[in-house]
Formats: structure tokens, C-alpha cells, sequence
């Protein structure tokens, strides 16, 4: 029996479920179509159950310290069967949220793996989309006039280093560790590298990160990168950049050994684990993208900016296009896509107006020109900064390192990026997307009155700082 619909979603992770709820907001008769569980890898396997860890690590590091808020308490220890339980309690919780805004918009959801059809009984053109369904009955032919792909990503690994899952991890596999080990090596210094490192030093793992550039968050700005370089350093984190790893050097003894070559020479690293955190790959294989004139560029599904790919009818967003591989990211791309099927005339998506997290401690948030990205698109900077050691509210917290960076164009005054590296500036950084957005300069942010005592001052502070006009610092 075959099904027909305005709009077939293939895949039910962030991109996916967005991109419904908006089809059927505009009209569109919708399924999608996942093989897993709703919500996809950012509920079950990366940014929920990541932040949720990161949450603990950061309750258990600062009730280690609680003396110094005046609270004394007996022996703090770390029950970490709970911490998961607290984890998999949220990720339930969230995507019985999602279930529920299914069924609020009658989206209709198969539970199975879809693949795309090529020209056939159902359609003269490629797009029918066979579902072979989890629960074993006969496969569900959906035939749509436009199809969505949003099949994600996953955890790449490193050629001739096998992921066991015991030793050698991704991200994945350490989500659901049954126990913390007492050493690690992180193979990459981006931002998952990042966060796990944060996380696991503060659960009292000695971490050791190789990244492979000569900086760590390479993609983040200079200053910002050096910055949690040194607060990691401070923290017990051993981090070696410049690092190649070379796989073929692993072995598995009472501790995992690895090789990197570093400043022209052959280093050894051991640990009880090795983290592998290298970048995601796009899930491309066995949608049938053969079946289709698709085409990929470096593995990922090429598109225009309204998300089309070569099958003008046939869309996709999210990992699977590469680009900002984040959730909100993909939640945008699935509304544009959409609002283009329904010819609502959407504004396309630019990137440099997305803000950017990383849920270390400290965090890092921003949005816009990095100093050097801004340099190199030929504008003449000027810059303004302002530390958090300076915010009341920061020494009320005992959270006083980092700083708030404002990059600004000399000539026109135009904010052209804001940087943030400290606390809660994750939660802070909307307030930069939106200026941003508005073409703000940083005399208008400036007039923005910040209430006190709050952290979002040192945002007005580093804007007044552009002019030298910062009052407290």
C-alpha cells in the first residue's frame, strides 16, 4: 500500500522534527521517517546527554571547593551510576516532548530505515521513499511531493584504530560508560575534545588532549583559543598541540599507548582510554542517493541556499550538508526548506549571524568575524574588551576569568563579531546574535542598560571599551 504526502522527512533528529512541526504549521500533509528514536543524536547521543554530564561534573567541582562560599560539608563524592540515571532521566523526558508534538501535529511517524526510490510505478520522478519497517512487517511505500533529507551524522574514526567501545571511544561509546576511568587521551581539540576534557578533569580524570593544529578550537578566535588553553593548563590538563597521532603505533596493554609526532619527534602517550574526537561525518550511505542526480562535495549533500539539491523537489539539511554541523543550525535549515516548499518566500540563513557554543568551564560563546576571519575579508578592526574579574556578579559566583571581545569595523562602526569566554556566556551570547542581526554598532549596544549586578554588563562594558569608555576597568 503505498501513502502519499506533501513532504516525507527522512530522518527525526533536530532538523528533522523542526521541519515538520513547521510543514504542518503551513498546511503540509508530513511523516517522517526514522530508524532510531526521535530526536536523533543531539537528544540521545550528543548535546543533551553531553550537557547533562557537563552539568554534574560542573555540581561535584564546585562542591568540592564549597568551603570557599562559606558552606562546610562532610566528604564530597561522586556516585556516578546517579549521574547517568539523571542523564537518561532528562533524555526520556525530552523525547517523550518530542512524541507528543507529533502527535499535536498529526505527523504521521514511521519507525524504520527510508530509502529513495529512482523513477518508478509511483512516480515518474525519483523520490518515493521505501521504508523497511523496525518492527519486521512488509516495507511502506511513501509517495511525496517533496522529500527532506535530514539522515545527520556521525563520530568519524581514524584509519587502522578500531573503535572497541571499551578502550577506544567516540563520544558515542563514552556517553554510556558505566564507570569513569582514571586516565584518558582525547584525540582532538575541538569543541566536543573540548568539552569532554572539561567535563572528565572535573570528575578527577587525568585528561590529555593531542590536537593535530597548533591550537586548540582552531575555529575560534585567538585570543579566545589561548585563553582556555591556559585555564585548561591551570586545571591539570595536559594539552599538546602540533600532535599528529599516528594510529598503526596503538597497543593495548595494562594501558592503551599511542604515538604522536610532535616538533619532529616520535612522543609517547598511555592511558586507560583513548577518546577519538576528530569531526562527524555525514550519513549518506543507504538513503539512496544513487537513485537520484544528488551530488556530494566532500562527502556531504550539495545544495542551494534554500536547500535544494540537484533533485530540485528532493532537500536536505542539518550534518548531512556539513557547514555549522549544530542543532539549531539544522532547526533554521529545516524552516527554510520548508517555507521554500511552500512558497512563503524565506529569508535564506547567514552563517555569520549564528552564534556558537561550547559548554566547557569556562564557556565560550559567539557569533560573527573572528579578528583574523574580519582581517582577511578586508575590513580595518578596531577592538574592545572587558574582563569578567571586573563584574561584580562574576565575583559573586567565583567565576572571574575570561573576558567579553567585541570586534568592530573602524570605518563604519559595524559590530562584526563579539567573542566571550567565561561564565554563562552561552546564556549571554542571544543578546550579540540579536545585535547582530539589528546591524548594531557598539554605541547601541552600549545603551542597552545592563541591570546590576549581572554578567551581561561586561557585554555593555567591552562595548563602551571600543571608544575607551569601559567604567569599571
Amino acid at each position: 500500500m503505498a501513502t502519499e504526502y506533501d513532504l516525507v522527512i527522512l530522518g527525526g533528529g533536530t532538523g528533522g522534527y523542526v521541519a515538520a512541526i513547521r510543514a504542518t504549521q503551513l498546511g503540509l500533509k508530513t511523516a517522517v521517517v526514522e530508524k532510531s528514536k526521535l530526536g536523533g543524536t543531539c537528544l540521545h547521543k550528543g548535546c543533551i546527554p553531553s550537557k547533562a554530564l557537563l552539568r554534574s561534573a560542573e555540581v561535584y567541582a564546585t562542591a568540592k571547593k564549597s568551603e570557599e562560599f562559606g558552606v562546610e560539608t562532610s566528604e564530597v563524592k561522586l556516585n556516578f551510576s546517579k549521574v547517568q540515571e539523571r542523564k537518561q532521566g532528562i533524555i526520556e523526558q525530552l523525547h517523550n516532548g518530542v512524541q507528543q508534538l507529533m502527535k499535536k501535529g498529526k505527523i504521521d511517524v514511521y519507525e524504520g530505515i527510508g530509502r529513495i526510490l529512482g523513477p518508478s510505478i509511483f512516480s515518474p520522478m525519483p523520490g518515493t521513499i521505501s521504508v523497511e519497517m523496525n518492527n519486521g512487517e512488509e516495507n511502506e511505500m511513501l509517495i511525496p511531493k517533496n522529500v527532506i533529507i535530514a539522515t545527520g551524522s556521525r563520530p568519524k574514526s581514524l584509519q587502522d584504530l578500531k573503535i572497541d567501545g571499551e578502550i577506544v571511544l567516540t563520544s558515542e561509546e563514552a556517553l554510556d560508560l558505566n564507570s569513569l576511568p582514571n586516565s584518558i587521551i582525547i584525540v582532538g581539540g575541538g569543541v566536543i575534545g573540548i568539552e569532554w576534557a572539561s567535563m572528565l578533569v572535573d570528575f578527577g580524570v587525568s585528561v590529555t588532549v593531542l590536537e593535530y593544529s597548533d591550537r586548540i578550537l582552531p575555529t575560534e578566535d585567538k585570543e579566545i583559543s589561548k585563553e582556555m588553553e591556559r585555564l585548561l593548563a591551570k586545571r591539570g590538563i595536559t594539552i599538546v598541540t602540533s600532535a599528529k597521532v599516528l594510529p598503526e603505533t596503538f597497543e593495548q596493554g595494562n594501558l592503551a599507548t599511542i604515538k604522536a609526532e610532535h616538533k619532529g619527534e616520535e612522543r609517547s602517550f598511555t592511558a586507560d582510554k583513548i577518546l577519538i574526537s576528530v569531526g562527524r561525518q555525514a550519513n549518506v550511505e543507504g538513503i539512496g542517493i544513487e537513485n537520484t542526480d544528488i551530488k556530494l562535495e566532500k562527502g556531504f549533500i550539495a545544495t542551494n541556499q534554500y536547500y535544494q539539491t540537484k533533485e530540485s523537489h528532493i532537500y536536505a539539511i542539518g550534518d548531512v550538508i556539513g557547514g555549522l554541523q549544530l542543532a539549531h543550525v539544522a532547526s533554521h535549515e529545516g524552516i527554510v526548506a520548508v517555507e521554500h516548499i511552500a512558497n512563503a518566500q524565506p529569508i535564506p540563513l547567514d552563517e555569520s549571524l549564528i552564534s556558537k557554543c561550547i559548554y566547557s568551564s569556562p564557556e565560550i560563546a559567539s557569533v560573527g568575524y573572528t579578528e583574523d576571519k574580519a582581517k582577511e575579508n578586508g575590513f580595518k578592526t578596531k577592538i574592545g574588551k572587558f574582563p569578567f574579574k571586573a563584574i561584580g556578579k562574576a565575583l559573586v559566583f567565583g567565576e572571574t576569568e575570561g573576558f567579553v571581545k567585541l570586534v568592530v569595523d573602524e570605518e563604519t562602526d559595524d559590530l562584526l563579531g563579539v567573542h566571550m569566554i567565561g561564565p554563562h556566556v552561552t546564556d549571554m551570547i542571544s543578546e550579540a546574535g540579536l545585535a547582530r542581526v539589528l546591524d548594531a554598532t557598539p554605541w547601541e549596544v552600549s545603551q542597552t542598560i545592563h541591570p546590576h549586578p549581572t554578567l551581561s554588563e561586561a557585554i555593555g562594558e567591552a562595548a563602551l571599551a571600543v571608544y575607551g569608555k569601559a567604567i569599571h576597568f
